[in-house]
């Protein structure tokens, strides 16, 4: 992979990009005398230029970069560029819920996903409603290049551009036919990749027609096979972060045997009779062996995924100076995410003051009236329903559409190239969602029962009042027993309490465009070059979930429809001035500018500009920078969508005396004692109402979150500064070093329960309190609403460093180099317009790292070939896990976070390298085998207890296992 565009060029040359056909056109010095060189588009700018050096730091990942990869799939290749996070949509996030879950997105700068730009040809990649771009739908082996802009582009492309843009351009003018096998799997032996695509192509004078077809599946990967995902703390602490709502059947809140007070829980005696009173013990919470659940063993860790695809790349020349090209695609991505059985507790079912307790005239009440018991009650109970796993099944099928004429004019001796067509962009999803209880089934199920002797079953309601089309339930009955009105092995009754659940949703872009380019008068540096666009777009997009869900009369999250559109009118200019050439300390001084004007029909007017410079004092070295203005829309789902529930993870209290501020700051204390009766002992509670174990956990109630129709765009201010040295005593040496800068306001923040209590406990921000309520008794946030919000921003400075070095030898063939570096010294947050409070830093905490490297080595002999890639991830700083159970873990326990008020002890977490080795040769039959892996020496990041970008102890975005690989590909 190299990163300069000088070294690109020769390569390129001839390419097409930006979804128009390669046009050789003259192009004038400045006397006017004709040249033979082509003029081509480099992502960044609309006008097509001989030098492929622009003043944008942009990235480039050829064919050959991606067929010497282990990667198999677009997503894979580009996680893999330095400039990249990790998206909090990914496959290592499988709590994820919504229509986004099971796509896959890019995150540049840590920025967010929705504010990085995808094209494929240079013409927009299809949206959610969300604004989510799922770079699934695209075949890898459709690609024939990617570039990557590392700037904003606003001014460029409208919408979106602020922390960069991908552009994924696909093949053309292919003859002949290649196929490709690919297979993979983990060392463990799971989580198996296959691949099998085909491209085939015919062309001529007159056009060409290229086609790609691919299928594409990866297996899934269980939690439970992983050390550091099998259970809530990782293997370090195989006893920890089990939970007492348990597939095993507990009676809560009752005061009995070894219990003096009326707060224990019981459990049953497993292999015992669930009616007799006499067969429960106090819960043992002890793990392994107690009435425990590990619900990391029925959880992906990466779920399984499968995409088919075709990709149809026309061209006709209708005549020599008019052209017809088209894009055609089709892909069906299908996912299926697993979690544990839901955590079902009497709570859990309760709804306009029905508790969901087991009835004291339930038959299967063992303290009930039907058996007799002294003092008859009804019982608060929990069950995990283990016996059937929460499963989400999405399918996404999405249709693409480009059609496009364009061509070349002259006005005297001035070459013109225009451009005009329409993009037609639909995505269709649906969503089969099973493994939630319907409430009023379940209270009905636990309520009121009676045996019936003449149907010899027992039944709903009482012999005077049965309850019709209902089906009983004890919940009492543990995993793994077979008994009549328990759920294992009972598909009747669990097709009565879990209904399936299905979601809908579509979204249509369409798009005209026209373009205009060409150069309008002679500079002292050459032509003065214009391109001036104008564009038409609207979006249109709904998510409708299952009538269960929006009603809430399932476990399941609970969520509103989403529903609307917005139209934009765009015009934009941009011009490229090359003021001095050949002179001394100038062989070339060029300034380019761009500007563009957006009216949407939702918030109004927009003018977003871009300025940059591209000097050369010498011809081996350029210096380049740019300024640039961006902004981001309001998507459909930011106006329009509906309200949601979500039990949020990484959930952190202030309030908590044990791991929150409260613990050491007596000023958060004292405004926790606002809302809590007694805050010098509140503990923050996980599901099972039980007190936390480590500094983060799931809430145990589900909180909102919702639209706003009122929301501002984003806007942004981006600015790049960098050299480039080609040295003409290194032949095949470039170097470049570029520092940029991005921050972003009035951002459209989507909040976070975190940040409000934050706000309100630890900056003071006595507005945010207003958004939740704590429960009177034990002091939890039981309810507590959050929407999208105009508020506060985001800014990011660092350094990319990138330097390529290719030599040749006669005798021991060819070695070449590659070596790019992320380097980030600074990344801020603040979520609310309050000046008094402190930003957060991000910067190497968390996912938040300050150092991404890649170093790629490769030596090609005769039809021998192997690459070598290093991936290094710089060491981050993240909270202790438990400082008085765990101070051993804890490298800096008296060292306090400075961003906090409170007392945050943290981890320095180090460093990891991984390495990635293929082989290759080539056969005499035109074929090539490449085996190889990732992650050869199968290294394994640091355990990280906050979870960053995952639902485990572990960064999201680190290798899991090695990863062994074998590529066939068979040209003919």
């Amino acid at each position: 992979m190299t990163s300069r565009t000088t070294v690109l060029g020769k390569a390129i040359r001839q390419a097409l990009i930006v979804g128009t056909a390669t046009i050789a056109l003259p192009a004038f010095a400045q006397d006017g005398a004709p040249t033979t060189l082509d003029r081509i588009e480099i992502t960044g700018s609309r006008i097509r230029q001989v030098d492929v050096e622009s003043a944008n730091p942009v990235l480039a990942i050829s064919r050959t970069d991606i067929e010497r990869q282990g990667f198999s799939s677009v997503s894979d290749i580009l996680q893999n560029v330095t400039a990249m996070g990790s998206p909090t949509i990914s496959r290592a996030n499988v709590l994820t819920a919504g229509e986004n879950a099971g796509g896959t997105y890019i995150d540049m700068r840590n920025l967010g996903t929705q504010r990085t730009l995808v094209l494929i040809n240079g013409k927009r990649l299809g949206i959610s409603t969300s604004g989510y771009q799922d770079i699934s739908t695209l075949p890898v082996s459709a690609v024939e290049r990617i570039e990557v802009l590392k700037d904003g582009a606003s001014a460029i492309y409208g919408s979106d551009a602020m922390a960069g843009v991908v552009n994924i351009i696909t093949r053309h003018d292919v003859t002949g036919v290649t196929a490709n096998v690919y297979h993979g799997q983990y060392s463990q032996g799971d989580g198996g990749r296959d691949r099998i695509d085909v491209v085939a192509g015919w062309s001529n004078d007159r056009g060409s027609i290229t086609v790609s077809a691919e299928h594409a599946e990866e297996k899934a990967v269980w939690a439970r096979d992983r050390w550091f995902s099998a259970y809530g703390n990782t293997d370090l602490h195989p006893d920890e972060a089990w939970t007492t709502v348990s597939q095993w059947g507990q009676i809560t809140g009752l005061k009995g045997p070894g219990c003096a007070t009326a707060s224990c829980s019981y459990s049953l005696n497993r292999g015992s009779d669930p009616l007799n009173p006499a067969n429960y013990h106090i819960t043992n919470a002890t793990a392994p062996n107690g009435d425990v659940s590990n619900t990391n063993e029925q959880m992906h860790l990466n779920y399984p995924l499968k995409r088919d695809s075709v990709f149809v790349d026309g061209r006709l020349n209708i005549t020599d100076s008019i052209h017809f090209s088209t894009q055609l695609g089709y892909n069906k991505r299908e996912s299926s995410r697993q979690i544990a059985g839901y955590p079902l507790q009497n709570t859990s079912v309760a709804v306009d003051g029905a508790n969901g307790r087991m009835s004291a005239d339930s038959y299967f009440n063992p303290f009930g009236r039907q058996h007799g018991y002294a003092t008859p009650t009804a019982v608060s109970w929990n069950h995990r329903t283990w016996e059937v796993p929460r499963v989400s099944d999405s399918e996404l099928k999405t249709y693409r559409a480009v059609a496009a004429f364009d061509g070349s004019f002259n006005i005297g001796e001035r070459y013109f190239d225009w451009e005009v067509g329409y993009q037609y962009n639909k995505n269709e999803l649906g969503q089969h969602a099973t493994g939630n209880l319907h409430k009023e089934r379940v209270r009905n199920a636990v309520g009121p029962s009676y045996y019936n002797a003449a149907t010899g079953k027992v039944e709903c309601g009482t012999a005077a009042a049965p309850i019709a089309n209902c089906m009983v339930w004890n919940p009492l009955v543990p995993y793994g027993v077979s008994a009549p009105y328990g759920l294992y092995g009972n598909q009747a009754l669990i097709d009565y309490l879990m209904p399936a659940e299905d979601s809908s949703g579509k979204t249509v872009g369409k798009n005209f465009f026209a373009t205009l380019a060409g150069s309008i008068v002679a500079l002292p540096g050459g032509d003065l070059g214009f391109a001036f666009g104008l564009e038409n777009r609207k979006e249109t997009g709904e998510f409708i979930p299952d009538a269960l869900a929006q009603t809430g009369a399932t476990t399941n999250l609970a969520s509103g429809p989403t529903g609307g559109s917005y139209r934009v009118n765009e015009a934009y200019l941009e011009l490229n001035a090359p003021l001095l050439a050949d002179l001394p300390g100038a062989k070339e001084l060029t300034l380019n500018a761009a500007t563009r004007f957006s009216d949407y029909d939702t918030f109004g007017n927009t003018l977003n500009s871009k300025f940059g410079f591209k000097w050369k004092p010498f011809d081996q070295l350029l210096v380049r920078g740019t300024w640039a203005e961006g902004f981001r829309a309001p998507t459909i789902n930011d106006l329009y969508g509906g309200s949601s529930e979500t039990f949020t993870t990484g959930y952190a209290d202030p309030c908590d005396t044990v791991y929150g501020a409260s613990r050491t700051s007596a000023e958060v204390r004292a405004r926790c004692a606002r809302d809590i009766a007694d805050a010098n002992n509140y503990r923050q509670l996980k599901q099972g109402l039980v007190p936390i174990t480590s500094s983060t956990d799931q809430t145990p109630v589900p909180f909102t979150s919702g639209s706003n129709p009122l929301l501002q765009p984003e806007t942004s201010k981006s600015k790049t500064l960098g050299l480039v040295w080609s040295p003409s005593f290194i032949p095949n040496f470039n170097a470049s070093l570029d520092w940029w800068k991005i921050r972003i306001d009035n951002t459209i923040v989507a909040d976070s329960p975190n940040q409000i209590l934050i706000d309100c406990y630890e900056q003071g921000v006595t507005s945010r309190c207003a958004q939740f309520t704590r429960d009177p008794v034990n002091g939890i946030v039981n309810k507590l609403t959050y929407g999208n919000r105009n508020a506060g921003f985001l800014e990011t400075e660092g350094y990319d460093m990138d330097v390529a070095y290719r030599w040749d030898t006669d005798s021991y063939g060819k070695f070449s180099s590659a070596w790019s570096t992320t380097y980030v010294s600074s990344n801020i947050f603040r979520s609310t317009n309050d000046t008094t409070v402190v930003p957060t830093p991000t910067n190497g905490i968390g996912s938040g790292f300050r150092v991404r490297s890649n170093l790629t080595v490769g030596w090609d002999l005769g039809n021998f070939g192997v690459t070598w890639t290093a991936r290094y991830y710089s060491g981050v700083k993240e909270q202790c896990l438990s400082l008085s159970a765990h101070p051993d873990e804890c490298s800096d326990p008296g060292v306090r976070a400075p961003w906090y008020a409170g007392s945050r002890n943290y981890n320095e977490r180090g460093s990891v390298t991984f390495h990635d080795v293929q082989f290759r040769y080539s056969l005499p039959w035109d074929a090539t085998v490449s085996v190889g892996a990732n992650n050869v020496f199968e290294k394994y990041g640091p355990v990280m207890y906050t979870k960053p970008n995952s639902v485990f102890s572990y960064y999201g975005g680190y290798d899991i296992g090695r990863f062994i690989y074998m590529k066939y590909q068979q040209r003919f």
